[in-house]
């Protein structure tokens, strides 16, 4: 963990609704990377670290490892598509929410702990494939924080 004036790094946050975290890099400075709802995998955004750290507030916010992790595999799952254990995760994962829906309910406690746990994995997943196909911005160990 690296720690800038004010700032403690990994740090992670929401940017208009679309996952971001900022990682030092090995210079010494701070890079950020945003969720790419294209691919999955991670664009560099470093454009973004004096908005985010200047205008923490209304669309920005910041977020717990966690539901760094859970933010980013909600938008992993809602805009990718293909074949694979990933994906089969997510249909399951659509599935618990898609009968909470029919029954006209919110997700019972042990759901909301199996969605969690899904997402969590399937976090891992992603991340490791993304860093054997040599995304910079892939980290699996996130989930470990």
């Amino acid at each position: 963990m690296t720690e800038m004036p004010g700032l403690t790094l990994p740090a992670y946050f929401s940017y208009f609704k679309r996952p971001v975290k900022m990682v030092a890099n090995p210079d010494g400075g701070i890079e950020a990377w945003r969720l790419s709802v294209d691919s999955g995998g991670w664009q560099r955004a470093d454009d973004l670290i004096p908005e985010i750290l200047l205008a923490v507030g209304g669309e920005i916010s910041t977020l717990t490892p966690d539901d760094f992790v859970q933010w980013t595999e909600r938008d992993r799952a809602r805009y990718l598509r293909g074949q694979g254990p990933v994906f089969a995760l997510y249909e399951t994962i659509d599935a618990i929410f898609s009968a909470a829906d029919r029954e006209s309910r919110r997700l019972t406690d042990e759901e909301t702990l199996i969605v969690r746990g899904l997402r969590r994995k399937t976090f891992v997943m992603f991340e490791e494939g993304l860093r054997q196909a040599g995304d910079p911005g892939a980290d699996p160990d996130i989930v470990g924080s």
